[in-house]
């Protein structure tokens, strides 16, 4: 999955803390793994879908993040509602829901102090104009306020296959995060 652009750090992390999730029973689907690779650029596709089970790339696509967190790669990150921040962690697929954005995936934060106010914040995956491969030459790709948004294109196809149970992980390089994650520790 290298050759795809996720390193092996992301990889691990995500991993790591999908097998702890695993083993509290906390998902209701665990043949699926959703990693958000923000060390990477945002004109990169930079999310991975993985079957689990049978060890498959079954997506990799563009997705935004917060336009408070950074222009072209996320490097600020936050918790607290109205911040317009991607927050980092392990969340839980919900069901979906129709709102502004069309088919919407409701999202639980799992990580107190991370991404708990996920709800509260309304942190959801939706569909997005301003992300797509065509943004790939402009300086960064389209910013969301806080929810991970994926492509028109890919959007529906890629809701229907995580929701329900399923974890998602959002992952930077950033010290406070990795050093206080319990489901890293």
């Amino acid at each position: 999955m290298e050759g795809k652009g996720l390193k092996m750090p992301t990889l691990e992390a995500a991993v790591k803390g999908y097998l702890k999730l695993q083993e509290q029973g906390a998902l209701k689907n665990s043949d699926l793994l959703t990693i958000v690779d923000f060390s990477q650029s945002s004109r990169k596709k930079r999310l991975y879908l993985l079957d689990t089970k049978n060890m498959q790339l079954l997506e990799n696509t563009f997705v935004s993040h917060a336009k408070n967190s950074g222009v072209d790669m996320a490097n600020d990150f936050s918790n607290v509602i109205g911040s317009e921040k991607s927050s980092l962690g392990f969340y839980l697929t919900k069901g979906t829901y129709t709102g502004k954005h069309g088919m919407s995936l409701r999202l639980s934060g799992l990580e107190k102090g991370f991404n708990d106010n996920a709800e509260s914040r309304a942190i959801v995956v939706h569909g997005a104009d301003y992300v797509n491969a065509g943004r790939v030459s402009s300086a960064y790709m389209g910013r969301s306020q806080g929810c991970p948004a994926v492509p028109m294109d890919d959007y529906r196809r890629i809701i229907s296959e995580i929701k329900d149970g399923t974890a998602l992980f959002i992952y930077s390089p950033d010290p406070t995060y990795l050093n206080n994650s319990d489901l890293l520790s």
